[in-house]
């Protein structure tokens, strides 16, 4: 009886292949402070500096929208037929 010996490669991921993981199709909710909105959305009015906003984003981290409650960036999700997930 011979043995067989059986050799597994391991597939990587590109960071490029990585970052479109999820494109239209899985979109993210974060928790963001009024003072980093001009960097995430330049085009926002100005907003007054402490106030807890929760931000709408692709899966690549573009970002889609802002709101000030987290309900509302899900629900913009759901309308955009995306499935929103959490990150902290």
């Amino acid at each position: 009886m011979s043995e067989v010996g059986v050799v597994y490669e391991t597939a990587s991921v590109t960071t490029e292949a990585l970052a479109h993981l999820g494109d239209g199709l899985i979109a993210y909710v974060k928790q963001i402070r009024s003072e980093d909105v001009p960097g995430l959305f330049p085009q926002a009015p100005r907003i007054a500096p402490g106030l807890k906003l929760f931000a709408l984003h692709a899966a690549d981290g573009t970002p889609i929208m802002l709101t000030d409650s987290r309900e509302a960036a899900i629900a913009n999700a759901w309308s955009q037929e995306l499935q929103a997930v959490s990150v902290h």
